[in-house]
């Protein structure tokens, strides 16, 4: 049985998950000009550190008000899986990012970038969802959309591992690009967790 919205005791997940989602939308404009900047990737990648920090930062709060608060305004494991996976995001792609600078790569083929469009559209969309928790109202729009980007996603990144083993590139190049690669169809499948579990609490509370 769903609960009523006036047992609803801490209201501060709610703009804890906004701040979190924000951060990704912040990180995502950072990468985009990281991935097509190769002059000034030292600094970008420094700017894209912080926001992986604001995030874990954002999380661990949430963590903390989990394990103190009495009543939650949906399960606790709900709360757990969404946080861990707003991070699991900034995660991948922050490690995406420090293989581009490790490994050194330069110019990107044209489909990581069409990767990162796509990931920005999926933080958008997920900001925009956010407070929307807070009523449970019109929300089916925002897991549809994310769904459906993460399957062009995956187009995306099958059309590019298609050209990596196409003989365009050397072999040790294509272990670098792929590995890039990976860790950004990772972030998608990350958004289209979160997504899945905001429509899993939705069905909850209906």
């Amino acid at each position: 049985m769903a609960r009523s919205k006036f047992t609803l005791k801490d209201q501060s997940f709610f703009e804890m998950f906004s701040a979190s989602a924000d951060n990704l939308v912040a990180a995502m404009e950072t990468f985009a000009k990281f991935v097509s900047d190769t002059a000034n990737r030292e600094e970008l990648g420094q700017l894209l550190r912080d926001h992986e920090h604001a995030g874990d930062s954002v999380t661990h709060q949430i963590y903390r008000q989990l394990n103190s608060s009495f009543v939650t305004p949906f399960d606790r494991e709900d709360i757990y899986r969404l946080a861990g996976n707003l991070d699991d995001v900034m995660d991948f792609v922050e490690a995406a990012a420090d293989l581009i600078v490790l490994t050194g790569l330069g110019t990107l083929p044209g489909e990581m970038n069409q990767q990162v469009e796509l990931l920005q559209r999926a933080a958008q969309t997920t900001a925009e969802a956010m407070p929307k928790l807070k009523t449970m109202k019109n929300l089916s729009d925002y897991w549809i959309e994310v769904n459906r980007l993460e399957n062009e996603a995956d187009k995306v990144y099958r059309r590019l591992v298609s050209r990596l083993y196409g003989g365009e590139y050397e072999a040790l190049e294509v272990m670098k690009l792929k590995e890039v690669a990976d860790q950004l169809e990772e972030a998608a499948d990350a958004f289209e967790h979160i997504a899945n579990v905001v429509e899993s609490i939705a069905v909850k509370e209906s």
